[in-house]
């Protein structure tokens, strides 16, 4: 399983073979914006929903993301990766964007998430060390992956919004985060599913 994950890393990381940082930000990611990442604060027109009295306007609507991404959300779930809120009553982000997956693929991951038997139970139970460190290895290609996304993140999104802010003469305000076209902070969302993957680790 390792090695299938890095493959991903490899393919993520590849993205810089064909794509330039600053054509993504400049032509491709206005594109991607969801409404809940638009620092203007601009709301989406939905032309010809009036017509149809069974559509109701979007009380969400973020931009693609890779925490959309069924196959991570797979990882995640097989590996036993906690991305749950630590907000009583209030959903993760992971848990939003399932919203956006094809309906089999979210029953798959409901399925898998409610398996008797976990993976990361059935390692620590079963006293194998060639298994546990199989199951580590795995977890830490998951980790390093995560590590290539901030990578990605960075190259073609922090670097190029700071770029534009100064060749606009514009400073970022203190505090203001980077949005991910998901709507989150972009650094610490990417950092706190770093930390959850690496603290999924057997000891």
């Amino acid at each position: 399983m390792a090695g299938i994950i890095n493959d991903l890393k490899g393919l993520l990381l590849d993205v810089q073979k064909k794509c330039r940082p600053d054509r993504y930000y400049n032509e491709v990611r206005p594109w991607l914006k969801g409404e809940d990442s638009d620092v203007g604060g601009r709301k989406w027109t939905f032309e010809g929903i009036e017509e149809d009295s069974s559509l109701k306007l979007p009380t969400e609507l973020s931009g693609p993301s890779a925490g959309q991404s069924s196959l991570i959300h797979t990882l995640d779930v097989f590996l036993g990766v906690d991305h749950q809120s630590a907000s009583p009553g209030k959903r993760s982000f992971m848990q939003r964007m399932q919203a956006y997956m094809p309906r089999n693929h979210r029953l798959f991951l409901d399925h898998i998430s409610s398996n008797q038997r976990p993976l990361r139970a059935f390692v620590i139970s079963s006293n194998d060390q060639a298994l546990h460190d199989a199951y580590n290895l795995a977890v830490l290609a998951l980790k390093e992956l995560r590590d290539s996304h901030m990578i990605i993140a960075t190259l073609y999104i922090i670097g190029p919004a700071r770029k534009a802010a100064r060749a606009a003469a514009v400073e970022q305000k203190d505090g203001q985060p980077v949005l991910g076209t998901g709507g989150t902070d972009l650094v610490k969302f990417l950092k706190d599913t770093r930390s959850r993957t690496f603290a999924t680790m057997i000891p």
